[in-house]
C-alpha cells in the first residue's frame, strides 16, 4: 500500500477532524499527511497547474475560505489545491460575513456547516477559531492565528525533508521574534523528534503555555539571547518577518533595536552545518530579519516552502476529510 491510498467512498463516519494545532493531532497523523503530501507533489510532475488529479478526490466538495488577515500564499495555495483535488472553494472576508455586523461565531458555523464541506480560516484570535470548530459539523483548519501556524511548519518539515532527508533527531535553529511560527516549530518538535532552538529577546519569547506544553511532551527545547549559540551545529536555521501585521511605527522601531543582532546573514550561518539550510515562510523584509546574500544563496530553500504549502494543504484537506 502507497501513502496515496484513499477511498472516496469511505470516510470516519461520526469523527469530525479539525486542523487546529499540530500538538493536538497524533504523531502518525501528522506523517502520514506528510508522506501523502509528497506523493501527491511527485504525482503531478509536468501537469498544468490547473489540471485536476485523474482521480479527483474531492469531486463535489465545497472548501469555504475566510479571511480576517490578507493572505497570498495560504489564499492560493489551498484555492488551487482544492481545486487540482477536483473540489470547489469560495472566499470570504469579514465584510462579506454577518460576523461583522454582531452574528456569532456558533451561528457562523452551525450555518456554513449546511452548506460546505470544510472550513478554513485565517485570522487573529485562536479563540475564534476554536470557537467555529466546537460549532462545526464539518472539518475546520486553522490558515493562522496570532498563536500558530500550523499548515506553514508541516510545508517547511516536508521541505527539509525533501532536501536533508527525516527531520527526526536534526537541529532547528530560530533566530529573531519568537512569534506565532517559532511556536508552531516548538509544538512540532516532540511530534517529529527533532531538537529546537530559539534565540531570541526575553521579551519577544514564544508563549509560556507553548513552552511548557512542549516541556511536559518532552520537547528536545532551548531558549536563549545567544544568536550563535542557537546556531552552532543547526540543520536548519529559520528566522521570520520581525513585524506583524498594522504593527505601529512605535512597535516597529522597537522591534528593530531588540531584533537588530538576530539577523540572518552569511556569518551567522557559517556557525551553522556547513549543509544547513535556510528557511523563511515569507513574505520577507530583505535586509532586515535576513540578508538579500542569504536568501538568495544556495542553502536557501524559502520557494520551495512557498510551493510545499500547495501540496501539504491538499494533504491536510484529505486528512480532515477523512480520505486518507
Amino acid at each position: 500500500m502507497n501513502a496515496f491510498d484513499i477511498d472516496t467512498a469511505t470516510t470516519l463516519a461520526g469523527q469530525t477532524r479539525h486542523f487546529l494545532e499540530l500538538d493536538e493531532i497524533p504523531a502518525a497523523d501528522l506523517r502520514r499527511i506528510l508522506d501523502v503530501s509528497s506523493e501527491l507533489k511527485a504525482r503531478r510532475a509536468g501537469m498544468p497547474k490547473g489540471a485536476p488529479d485523474p482521480d479527483a478526490p474531492l469531486d463535489g466538495h465545497v472548501l469555504a475560505m475566510v479571511f480576517a488577515k490578507p493572505s497570498t500564499r495560504t489564499r492560493v495555495s489551498f484555492d488551487v489545491g482544492t481545486r487540482q483535488l477536483g473540489g470547489r472553494t469560495m472566499v470570504m472576508n469579514g465584510a462579506d460575513l454577518q460576523l461583522g455586523r454582531g452574528e456569532t461565531i456558533a451561528d457562523t458555523a452551525k450555518v456554513l456547516s449546511r452548506y460546505v464541506d470544510a472550513i478554513m480560516i485565517r485570522t487573529f484570535d485562536p479563540a475564534d477559531v476554536r470557537e467555529l470548530a466546537e460549532n462545526a459539523d464539518i472539518p475546520v483548519i486553522n490558515g493562522l492565528t496570532d498563536h500558530s501556524h500550523p499548515c506553514q511548519i508541516m510545508a517547511d518539515i516536508l521541505t527539509f525533508e525533501e532536501h536533508r532527508g527525516p527531520i527526526t533527531k536534526r537541529k532547528i535553529a530560530w533566530t529573531g521574534d519568537g512569534n506565532n511560527v517559532a511556536a508552531t516549530w516548538v509544538q512540532a518538535a516532540t511530534a517529529f523528534d527533532f531538537e529546537i532552538t530559539i534565540a531570541c529577546p526575553e521579551s519577544l519569547r514564544p508563549d509560556d503555555e507553548i513552552l511548557s506544553a512542549a516541556r511536559a511532551a518532552g520537547a528536545n527545547l532551548t531558549i536563549t539571547e545567544n544568536v550563535r549559540e542557537a546556531v552552532a551545529g543547526a540543520d536548519a536555521v529559520v528566522t521570520d518577518t520581525w513585524l506583524s501585521m498594522n504593527d505601529p511605527d512605535n512597535v516597529r522601531e522597537r522591534r528593530h533595536n531588540l531584533l537588530r543582532s538576530y539577523q540572518v546573514d552569511a556569518e551567522l550561518m557559517a556557525h551553522a552545518k556547513p549543509d544547513a539550510l535556510f528557511m523563511h515562510c515569507l513574505p520577507a523584509h530583505r535586509g532586515e530579519e535576513a540578508t538579500a546574500e542569504v536568501m538568495d544563496g544556495p542553502q536557501s530553500v524559502i520557494f520551495d516552502e512557498a510551493e510545499n504549502r500547495l501540496h501539504v494543504q491538499k494533504g491536510i484537506l484529505l486528512w480532515c476529510l477523512g480520505l486518507i
